[in-house]
């Protein structure tokens, strides 16, 4: 099925290479701004995967972007509550690099 005159696979395609680019750089990186980053790409790669899914299946509803518009809610409180943790990380250790944060401090 084709709507907008783009198929649906360019979207799957885009958002496959978006997810999975976003879990290699999780799982590769050491640095906790690019894994936060890198969840974020994940996030993302959902998004496209909402609104392409419900742009072809359901073309007059809108349930896809609403998800999106929750999923990007989550996102940004999850984002401020990293970075906060991140700060006092830095703020404790000198070093947001994951292997130097060996100890947990009360």
């Amino acid at each position: 099925m084709m709507t907008q005159g783009i198929p649906l696979y360019y979207f799957l395609i885009i958002s496959t290479l978006m997810f999975f680019i976003g879990i290699f750089g999780f799982l590769t990186r050491r640095n906790l701004i690019t894994m936060l980053m890198s969840i974020e790409l994940v996030l993302n790669s959902v998004n496209i995967n909402f609104v392409a899914f419900n742009s072809y299946l359901f073309p007059h509803r809108m349930q896809g972007q609403f998800f999106s518009l929750i999923v990007i809610a989550v996102a940004a409180a999850e984002a401020a509550v990293a970075i906060a943790i991140i700060i006092n990380i830095y703020r404790n250790f000198r070093s947001i690099e994951t292997d130097k944060v060996n100890e947990m401090k009360y």
